[in-house]
């Protein structure tokens, strides 16, 4: 169970573009990162101006993104069984290490995690250091160039034990919501199929518990 996260931040809020991001040090942290064609920018860009207009929520502009995504648009690159493993295989690679890393799931354009940055870690270093390696190593499988990832990452801190479990539900049921399978641990590329008792449970693999 973790408690009321105040976020203790080294650097705080800052933007590298269109969104803004938080570096709380070690806080819990809800990431999404998607392929660069899975949301037409034209509008991400309308939806933003809508947000900083209050027209909408920042709640409702991340609704919309995410319900886009699921519709999976764009090359989905990460139906590729290869390149879904070979991104597991890297976020679990470094579980316990950078960060620890309670959920996680590849999606055919996007993956979501929940992690904190250990100590000494910065989530936009971990970020830029999944993102780098992934793109390199899937391109090589699909035999292309160019770029891969879009360049940003949304991330949302973690504020108490009730937002926490809500999102871990939330990643580890996004393949059901999409309909890409009928149970969570059905999924072979998300912490629901490693729990114990599931399809591929596995005490050796599985991401450490939250504190």
């Amino acid at each position: 169970m973790i408690e009321n996260q105040r976020p203790t931040s080294p650097k705080g809020w800052y933007s590298r573009g269109y969104l803004p991001h938080f570096d709380g040090g070690e806080v819990w942290q809800f990431v999404t990162y998607r392929l660069y064609d899975s949301l037409p920018q034209n509008l991400l860009e309308r939806w933003r101006l809508e947000l900083e207009r209050d027209r909408i929520t920042d709640a409702e502009f991340r609704r919309r993104i995410e319900q886009y995504l699921d519709q999976g648009c764009g090359s989905c690159f990460l139906r590729n069984e290869s390149i879904a493993e070979m991104i597991q295989e890297n976020l679990l690679n470094f579980d316990a290490q950078k960060y620890k890393l309670k959920a996680w799931v590849v999606m055919p354009n996007h993956v979501h995690l929940l992690l904190k940055p250990n100590a000494g870690f910065e989530l936009g270093e971990i970020m830029h250091s999944i993102k780098s390696y992934s793109a390199h190593e899937a391109n090589k499988i699909l035999q292309r160039s160019g770029q891969f990832w879009f360049r940003e990452s949304f991330d949302r801190y973690i504020r108490n034990h009730e937002h926490f479990q809500n999102t871990l539900a939330y990643i580890e049921n996004n393949p059901v919501k999409a309909r890409l399978c009928e149970k969570s641990d059905d999924w072979r590329f998300g912490s629901a199929y490693f729990r114990p008792g599931s399809a591929g449970g596995s005490p050796a693999i599985r991401p450490q518990d939250a504190n």
